[in-house]
């Protein structure tokens, strides 16, 4: 298993290589067959967040879902300590799922998913935009100090039911599917307590269109 750690606006020292090593050889118990885990540390200058200048994000890549957790402290080491305790927790319940699934599997019905209709041709997509699956751009808007982070990733159908489960790995309070029941693009999203919500648009794709257009703008 590859374990990458990298610094966004900020240096990595071996000291913390080695120790995020160290740490996350205890993945490969609960992710065999995991390929990498990406370790992203930013640091925050912002005095007035002093007490969580340092997050650390830990993302796990396999074959299936994406599992990910984040954490911020005041120092580096102490964020990956918390990001690890969530993303322990996270894998642990991805575990249990797929023993619940293979002992009481669901029968799958067909997915009636509607052809591709081409439409015109769109105008050129702007540099700054990502263009492969998994590749994120950052973009300042104008003169402002809005910056927009983009991120582009690749769609399969699912039920409503494994967008939640997949949204939870990754702890974030939405996800971005295409509903396996009708095609559409939908958006799951928590509201308080065990409440979700969805919302889809008036519209249908493809498979194939829907892997290459789908983009998920995910707050780190």
């Amino acid at each position: 298993m590859e374990i990458v750690v990298v610094g966004r606006h900020t240096e990595v020292a071996d000291r913390f290589r080695r120790h995020a090593e160290d740490k996350l050889a205890k993945i490969e118990q609960l992710a065999p067959t995991a390929q990498r885990v990406d370790v992203e540390v930013t640091h925050e200058n912002n005095p007035r967040q002093s007490g969580n200048r340092e997050r650390v994000e830990l993302t796990v890549r396999d074959k299936g879902p994406v599992v990910r957790a984040e954490a911020a402290a005041d120092d580096r080491f102490g964020a990956l300590d918390l990001a690890l305790d969530k993303l322990i927790e996270r894998l642990r319940r991805a575990n249990d799922r797929r023993k619940n699934r293979f002992r009481n599997p669901t029968p799958m019905d067909t997915v009636d998913v509607r052809p591709f209709v081409p439409t015109p041709t769109p105008e050129p997509v702007a540099p700054t935009a990502p263009s492969e699956p998994g590749e994120t751009v950052e973009t300042q808007l104008g003169d402002s100090p809005v910056v927009i982070r983009q991120k582009l990733h690749s769609a399969s159908a699912m039920t409503i039911d494994d967008a939640l489960y997949e949204m939870e790995l990754v702890g974030h309070d939405f996800f971005l599917f295409i509903d396996a029941d009708t095609a559409r693009p939908s958006v799951a999203y928590r509201r308080r307590g065990w409440t979700y919500g969805v919302i889809a648009l008036d519209t249908a794709c493809s498979l194939e269109a829907a892997a290459v257009a789908v983009e998920a703008a995910r707050s780190v």
